[in-house]
């Protein structure tokens, strides 16, 4: 017994240091990664996506307004493609490579352009902040070692990407709060001022299954934080709000 104890403690402190390890090597290795680097490994996370793709109206719509953000704005160093996929999930996703994953069920609650170019805007500064790498960190980390030695196509990529669910794509507060920040300043560019920024995260207290929203949801009384946050910001900065434009009906 008391052998059985010192090994099962031996072994989790080797997994525990594993941990530490893969934690301080994302911090390390998610600087020095290459936009191009990231395309290579962005198949296999696409492919985890498991829901069907929806018709090209709405991919088409949304990949013009995040060009539109990204030309005139963003001005990030990626090549976004956006990529529909009809689920009833309220999300969507950063993906390596500037692949943006959108599914229908977000789509569905959007009801103004403007508030579909913040959510946009929103991930766009997960991408500016490359929070998208450091929320697969320690996956990626192992995919890109993979990568260097095997090839971006290698069954062990596929594998582990396959292993990841959107709970693992999760971002942290503060790391929400900068992707905010940033799309407001994004969509106060594109538009001149800010309406419809706070339009989504509104929705989601009333929504009876919070947990569709992905990344978005926190707890109701964190989410009226996070709009009473953006009140302050809109206020402090003297920005304007004004109406919104309507959505397309294709949309």
């Amino acid at each position: 017994m008391h052998e059985f104890f010192i090994l099962t403690s031996g072994l989790l402190a080797i997994l525990i240091g594993i941990y530490l390890v893969l934690d301080f090597t994302v911090d390390l290795i998610v600087p020095h990664i290459s936009t191009s680097f990231e395309k290579k490994l962005a198949g296999p996370f696409l492919s985890s996506i498991n829901t069907k793709k929806t018709d090209s109206n709405k991919e088409g719509f949304v990949q013009y307004l995040v060009d539109d953000l990204q030309k005139n704005c963003a001005k990030l160093p990626y090549e976004f493609k956006v990529v529909v996929r009809q689920s009833n999930t309220i999300n969507a996703l950063a993906l390596p490579g500037g692949h943006i994953v959108v599914f229908t069920g977000l789509l569905d609650k959007i009801t103004s352009e403007n508030e579909l170019a913040f959510v946009m805007a929103h991930e766009m500064g997960h991408y500016a902040n490359r929070d998208h790498l450091k929320g697969v960190g320690r996956a990626f980390v192992i995919m890109t070692i993979s990568a260097l030695v095997f090839g971006a196509d290698s069954g062990i990529n596929n594998l582990l990407a396959k292993g990841l669910t959107v709970t693992e794509l999760s971002f942290s507060r503060k790391q929400e709060m900068r992707a905010d920040e940033f799309a407001l300043q994004t969509i106060d560019c594109l538009y001149g001022h800010t309406g419809g920024a706070i339009d989504f995260f509104k929705k989601i207290p009333k929504e009876k299954n919070p947990g569709k929203f992905g990344h978005y949801f926190a707890s109701h009384p964190e989410n009226l934080k996070r709009i009473t946050r953006l009140e302050e910001i809109i206020h402090t900065k003297g920005l304007k709000v004004l109406n919104t434009k309507p959505l397309p009906d294709k949309i």
